[in-house]
């Protein structure tokens, strides 16, 4: 039997040795999101991904959507930053108020995750890695009055305005570069440090699609990412095997237009339509029918955590848990 496998049966065993309210004590409950740019599910289901399908070996994989309601009120591009912002409030863009990855103005009224983690319990330690400095200091709105004037107990970002360690080019190799160094310092943080609630944002995919579209350059950058979630589920598993509750979400903010694949923003069926992989066995048919959205990912989450977002927040979310239980 694998060592890892010995591990977890000899941590099932010693768990069912001890009273209920000893196994909780020993059970906080944790996550980390992880967001994938620009892979519509067709390819995702494609391409080989060995880590994302052990992920969803434990909980799940199904198809999921972005974009609000079509010709509703709610409809929201699918451009990367709003459906960052769908995703961390649970809100549409008519809501949020992002509806583009450059001169945005959020609005801070619909709280983010982080937001709502940070101020119900402090004390959960919160961290974000990520290939683009903007999901923090504008989406987030990390320190900004207006946001909540709320801290991160640790950031790994910015990293693409160091031209020196990170030379930019037209291929985008400096990007692949960064997606590397903030998946290095993610799973080593995670599996030295377990933090309650972490995000991880990987771009060099929506590169490589916008370059080349369904090709494969685009198929291959979808695989190194498959590897580099690999490497923070490797981290995961390291602490779940102290005792900890992990909860794993990884997914897309948008999929690709239908006729080369380098596009995004429009309305189009294969632009929408995007996946989400757990590692959650507990899933609701929401869930498991393809039904599930960007905006029930952050409810999820919360779900998992224990934490109940106040009331007045809570009921601006417009998504729902696909989580099943308490």
């Amino acid at each position: 039997m694998p060592r890892r496998l010995l591990m977890a049966t000899a941590l099932a065993l010693l768990a069912g040795c001890l009273p209920p309210a000893a196994r909780s004590a020993e059970a906080p409950h944790k996550a980390v999101f992880i967001l994938l740019d620009g892979i519509p599910a067709d390819v995702i289901e494609q391409v080989p991904t060995p880590a994302m399908d052990a992920i969803a070996a434990s909980g799940g994989y199904a198809r999921a959507h972005v974009g609000g309601e079509l010709g509703g009120p709610t409809e929201t591009p699918t451009i990367s930053a709003p459906g960052y912002m769908s995703l961390l409030t649970s809100t549409w863009a008519d809501k949020h108020h992002v509806r583009g990855n450059s001169n945005q103005s959020p609005n801070y009224t619909y709280w983010n995750l982080f937001r709502i983690v940070e101020t119900i319990d402090s004390s959960r330690v919160t961290a974000l890695f990520s290939t683009w400095l903007d999901n923090r200091t504008v989406l987030i709105g990390v320190g900004r009055p207006g946001a909540g004037d709320f801290r991160l107990d640790h950031a790994a970002d910015g990293f693409e305005l160091d031209t020196v360690a990170f030379p930019h080019d037209r291929a985008s190799r400096y990007i692949k570069a960064i997606d590397e160094r903030v998946t290095s310092e993610a799973a080593s943080y995670i599996a030295e440090r377990g933090p309650d609630l972490t995000w991880v944002y990987l771009q060099h995919t929506d590169d490589m699609g916008h370059a080349h579209g369904d090709s494969a350059p685009f198929h291959e950058a979808v695989r190194e990412a498959d590897a580099r979630v690999g490497r923070i589920w490797a981290a995961v598993q390291r602490r779940q095997a102290l005792g900890e509750d992990w909860m794993v979400v990884v997914t897309t903010d948008h999929g690709r237009d239908a006729r080369t694949g380098m596009g995004h923003g429009g309305s189009s069926p294969r632009e929408r339509t995007t996946w989400i992989v757990t590692n959650r066995a507990e899933l609701t048919p929401r869930f498991t029918s393809g039904q599930a959205t960007i905006v029930d990912i952050a409810p999820s989450i919360l779900h998992h955590l224990r934490i109940a977002a106040p009331p007045a927040v809570a009921r601006e979310m417009e998504g729902v848990s696909f989580l099943r239980g308490p």
